[in-house]
């Protein structure tokens, strides 16, 4: 099973796609958030409510307290409890959901003339608990419940010096709670309606905002599944300027670069396929047709076939050179003395057979380079110049505005202006180097290679006076904002004396 198919089932054995994800949890985040805010809303309002009725009974208690305080209008005085609690009963303030009652020894006596809301008397047991809990004489505010009955009740005794028995009697007055409360239950019922709609409007919004949101990001998905090593073309519309058509202008750059590679690649094959034929026919051309039983035939062949061997070695090698430089950190920049290095650089040139070195002009600064590169191009470049020159070669450094330009010149023919657009081209060899001795064709492509290591470019020119002028240009950055001098760097180790072993890769 391929990656693809591997990668639709898996799409497939999901549950639930990102846009159900996003709807589901805006909508549950807004299903809390109105559930947290109708319960604390609805819990203050019930407090408040029950607060309101403890205020309007003790409201009651304080009427009561005056009216018995008062006593009769027409003589001053009650002549018995029983009278004070009949005025205290018949002007009682009648409300919603409320009761009164007046108690003798312990049994109901006394009801309000109008009707009110709640039967006091109807319930069993209520004038016993009330009886019971005002014996000693204080008014009590308490809540008395018996099945689907819950009151919240006053009962207050009413006591008159020397009146006949009974001497003490009770006013009781109730507020049914749950009838109270059947208000905001009424709301809360509303409001549980208007949220439920409220949650239908918000999913179907979220909806249109992640499909919206989210069509990009099908489109990327789309897309991926098309993409393929031998289709790269595909790009991703961009429209408008948010983080998706960013993250779309992102993916497009990706895919220019992988482009890029797979367009590289193609062509890394297809040019060591092409360089590795040419040895390979000429071994095999020349092995079918030897005499194995002439002994100078056999040692000919031999010397070819180590020859060729020899010259595929090389690219191999030079192979792995290049690729070394594509990797996450090609180059490893340091503080450099740039006049050190480029003596340095020219005592180690003076070891290339043939070739005859001087120095040029150079710059005493330190910037931050990788002086192994720097080096390993600038030889190449040397050895390059004894191939295609005279075997003088001139290497020196420049400033040129904000980079630094090292330089080497040759005093050969040139380079056609035709050709010098392509020599830095991996695999390129001009029309005088096309036989087996002018190596793999990737050393002026590993000097390009490096100098962009840096951040600059290599380039050809024609010299004055005829010749060659490489130059490789980094831009010049200065080690520690340039607090740095040349004699605060320490000195590079002494070049061994000549002659000693020089390799380097073969080039244009």
């Amino acid at each position: 099973m391929s990656e693809s198919e591997s990668a639709e089932k898996s799409r497939k054995r999901t549950v639930f796609s990102v846009r159900t994800r996003i709807i589901a949890v805006i909508t549950i985040v807004s299903a809390l958030g109105l559930i947290s805010v109708g319960a604390a809303v609805y819990m203050v309002e019930r407090a408040r409510i029950i607060s309101q009725i403890d205020d309007r009974l003790a409201a009651n208690l304080d009427s009561a307290r005056y009216l018995v305080s008062q006593g009769n209008p027409e003589t001053g005085t009650w002549a018995s409890s029983t009278e004070a609690l009949t005025t205290v009963v018949q002007r009682m303030s009648p409300d919603d959901n409320t009761g009164a009652l007046g108690v003798i020894e312990g049994q109901p006596a006394l009801a309000p003339g109008v009707a009110l809301d709640v039967d006091l008397s109807a319930a069993r047991g209520f004038v016993a608990e009330v009886t019971e809990q005002s014996a000693d004489g204080q008014p009590v505010i308490g809540t008395y419940v018996a099945g689907d009955r819950v009151w919240r009740y006053l009962a207050a005794p009413i006591t008159v010096p020397d009146s006949p028995a009974p001497e003490t009697a009770l006013f009781t007055m109730a507020y049914d709670v749950e009838a109270e409360l059947a208000e905001i239950n009424v709301a809360a019922q509303v409001y549980l309606l208007t949220g439920a709609i409220a949650l239908v409007v918000i999913a179907g919004v979220a909806w249109l905002v992640a499909t919206r949101l989210l069509r990009p990001l099908r489109q990327m998905r789309e897309t991926a599944d098309r993409v393929s090593a031998n289709s790269l073309s595909e790009r991703l519309p961009i429209q408008g300027g948010d983080d998706v058509s960013e993250l779309a202008a992102t993916m497009n750059a990706m895919l220019d670069r992988l482009d890029d590679a797979v367009d590289s690649q193609r062509r890394l094959l297809h040019d060591v396929g092409h360089e590795l034929k040419t040895p390979i026919t000429i071994v095999r051309g020349y092995v079918e047709v030897m005499d194995p039983t002439d002994p100078d035939d056999v040692r000919e062949t031999q010397a070819l076939a180590v020859d060729e061997l020899d010259r595929m070695g090389q690219l191999v090698q030079d192979l792995a050179r290049s690729a070394s430089l594509h990797g996450a950190s090609p180059i490893s920049p340091r503080p450099v003395d740039v006049a050190d290095l480029t003596r340095q650089v020219v005592r180690k040139a003076e070891g290339i057979a043939g070739a005859t070195v001087r120095a040029g002009s150079h710059v005493d600064i330190v910037a931050a380079l990788d002086s192994d590169r720097i080096t390993q191009a600038l030889l190449q470049l040397a050895q390059n110049a004894v191939t295609h020159g005279d075997g003088s070669v001139e290497i020196g450094s420049s400033l040129a505005g904000p980079n630094l330009e090292f330089t080497v010149r040759d005093h050969g023919p040139g380079v056609p202006l035709t050709e010098r657009e392509k020599v830095f081209e991996r695999f390129y060899r001009g029309e005088e180097g096309r036989d087996a001795s002018t190596g793999s064709g990737l050393g002026l492509n590993i000097v390009q290679v490096i100098a962009r290591a840096h951040g600059g470019s290599a380039r050809l020119e024609e010299a004055e006076g005829g010749g060659a002028l490489f130059v490789v240009s980094v831009p010049l950055r200065r080690p520690v904002e340039q607090s740095l001098t040349p004699s605060d760097v320490p000195p590079r180790p002494p070049v061994p004396p000549l002659p000693f072993p020089f390799e380097s890769e073969k080039a244009t």
